[in-house]
């Protein structure tokens, strides 16, 4: 296929400048429901299943904003917006874009009856980077728009009434932080940049000695599972107790001694094991304690007893593993956007439907591209039986998408071109390539105790690769645990443990070699559902009004997919769960209210 129709059958001239018309708002179910509720509570249950405490209030809910083109505390506030939908989206009630060049004020007041311990002050996310201040001093700062942080806020509270503001900036897609899809300019596959508190606020009250850290690792080969913990300080001596249980059934127990901040392991027997997977999901609950100067702090996590490997089949041909048998992996790429909130889901239930939708379709992967969703999606995903590949969030300088996307498509030895020429892939900036391995860091902290994540995915087509190499062994050493997919797509440097391409404009096929051979994109293929798209402009792999047309081409690359898995094919990824903005290539409807697919 020439360069010129690999262009033409994406539409890639409108990512250049064309005009687009008005864009038509969809609405989810779930959105609706809470536009038409008199007091919204939006995602109220615990936002942080991993790590569950029993002491904390939810700060979601209206908080008042106001845009200001300093950084000066604003004296007059402009409404009240939804927390924690950004103020671009229909549910934070304000929808208006916040530029590089404004700031975003955020102001919430809270009561606290009764000093008890310290006070833990909670974000899920918030993009791009932020001050916040309690009762007029500033407390803590952050940068990274899609990871979690906390803040020790005891010394600035009070009993009675106190008061948190949070100011926000985003450069979005003009500077080279971390962005995954946002884009200023919305169009074809990059979506409506949005900014701000977009996960979960939430506080909790902790003893003055509490658990800080926590990573549970599950040793399949021994029969045991591995829990380290450590405290919030340094002090004389610290206790911590595990407790594993097989639902009400006491499983095993393990105790150790240490000094607080540094990491100490429990090591438990889990005597006949229950494997996870997709098929079984079975889950093992934990209860820690932690004693130390006469505070007691208690939280509860959760495990599955599962391992990820590369081993040969009986034919010699290297396959992706689950608990040491080949497991192919048939996958979704899934961007978890929504209509009227854009990366937030709307609801609890919103995240649970998607999963379950892909599971019905015969699904058992998602790789979730692009984005981190809040903490309870990883949790349903546990416990419901899907195994999901993490992308790393995406940055760096503008791309050129002719030389990272579409020559590459189209002329085969552009993918093998060195990831050191930072220049080519919009990675000039040492800033971002710093701050890209440290997002990427905190990112695998966050998640390290999610059974259903087998696969990290550092890099997708070029956009701001860089040193694949020496950063797929960085990501090794922070986790062995699971398989690496270091350049998805193309620019393979012969890193990470898998051979990953994408394949949209030419016959799929498999090439074997040494490391597992995945299409780590395919498909892609759109359908035209009258009423419930977002625009009359259309993005996709090929784009069809006619709904047999469709499910025929589905069910070839069906075919296909079952055929190449028994030539050595060890998982594939389908572009892509639902339509988003005008691309519409899903198997479901923006407004998840049409399926495409029997």
């Amino acid at each position: 296929m020439k360069v010129k129709e690999v262009l033409t059958a994406i539409g890639a001239e409108r990512l250049f400048g064309e005009d687009r018309t008005e864009p038509k708002q969809l609405m989810t179910k779930w959105g609706e429901a809470l536009l038409e509720s008199k007091h919204p509570e939006p995602l109220s249950e615990y936002p942080r299943p991993q790590l569950v405490r029993d002491n904390y209030t939810i700060l979601n809910g209206y908080w008042q904003y106001a845009f200001t083109e300093t950084s000066g505390k604003p004296s007059v506030w402009d409404g009240e917006i939804l927390v924690p939908f950004s103020p671009e989206t229909v549910l934070s009630g304000v929808e208006r874009q916040l530029m590089p060049n404004e700031y975003l004020w955020y102001a919430r007041d809270f009561e606290i009856a009764q000093l008890n311990g310290r006070l833990l002050l909670h974000f899920g996310a918030c993009d791009e980077r932020c001050k916040v201040y309690v009762n007029d001093k500033e407390a803590g700062r952050h940068s990274g728009g899609y990871q979690a942080f906390s803040l020790d806020i005891t010394e600035y509270v009070r009993t009675g009434n106190n008061r948190v503001l949070v100011c926000v900036q985003d450069r979005s897609d003009t500077s080279y932080h971390g962005r995954g899809k946002q884009c200023l300019k919305n169009g074809g596959m990059f979506y409506t940049a949005q900014s701000g508190l977009w996960q979960t606020v939430w506080y909790e009250w902790v003893p003055d000695v509490y658990i800080k850290g926590l990573r549970i690792t599950p040793d399949y080969d021994a029969d045991k599972v591995r829990i380290a913990v450590k405290a919030n300080k340094n002090v004389t001596q610290v206790s911590y107790f595990a407790e594993v249980y097989d639902g009400e059934a006491l499983v095993g127990t393990a105790e150790c001694a240490g000094s607080g901040a540094a990491w100490e392991e429990l090591s438990v027997q889990i005597p006949d094991k229950k494997s996870w997977s997709p098929v079984s999901p079975f889950l093992y609950d934990v209860k820690i304690c932690m004693r130390s100067e006469g505070a007691v702090d208690k939280v509860g996590s959760y495990f599955g007893m599962r391992c990820f490997s590369v081993e040969k089949d009986r034919d010699g041909v290297p396959r992706l593993c689950l608990n040491h048998m080949p497991y192919f992996q048939n996958g979704v790429l899934d961007q978890g956007y929504y209509p009227e909130s854009l990366m937030t889901p709307p609801s609890d239930e919103a995240m649970v439907h998607d999963i379950a939708f892909i599971k019905s379709k015969g699904f058992n992967m998602i790789r979730k591209h692009c984005k981190l969703e809040p903490m309870r999606w990883y949790y349903h995903c546990d416990r419901l039986g899907v195994l999901v590949w993490q992308d790393m969030i995406n940055g760096g300088g503008a791309y050129n998408f002719v030389k990272t996307c579409y020559l590459p498509n189209a002329i085969v030895p552009l993918q093998k071109l060195k990831d050191n020429h930072y220049g080519y892939t919009a990675r000039e900036d040492a800033r971002g390539r710093r701050e890209w391995k440290k997002e990427c860091a905190e990112t695998i902290a966050q998640l390290y105790n999610c059974p259903c994540i087998c696969m990290w995915v550092l890099f997708n087509e070029g956009w701001g690769q860089f040193d694949a190499v020496a950063n797929t062994a960085f990501v090794r050493r922070m986790d062995a645990t699971r398989l690496i997919d270091a350049h998805s797509g193309w620019f393979d440097q012969g890193a990470g443990d898998v051979k990953s391409e994408h394949t949209y404009f030419f016959k799929l096929s498999v090439k074997r070699g040494e490391k597992p051979y995945v299409l780590s994109e395919y498909g892609g293929i759109s359908l035209i559902v009258e009423g419930h798209t977002y625009s009359d402009a259309y993005f996709g792999y090929g784009v069809h009004a006619d709904k047999e047309r469709f499910l025929e081409e589905y069910a070839q690359f069906t075919a296909q997919v079952e055929q190449l898995r028994k030539e050595g094919l060890c998982a594939a990824v389908y572009t892509q769960l639902s339509d988003i903005e005008e691309e519409i290539n899903g198997l479901v409807t923006y407004d998840r209210r049409v399926e495409k697919i029997k």
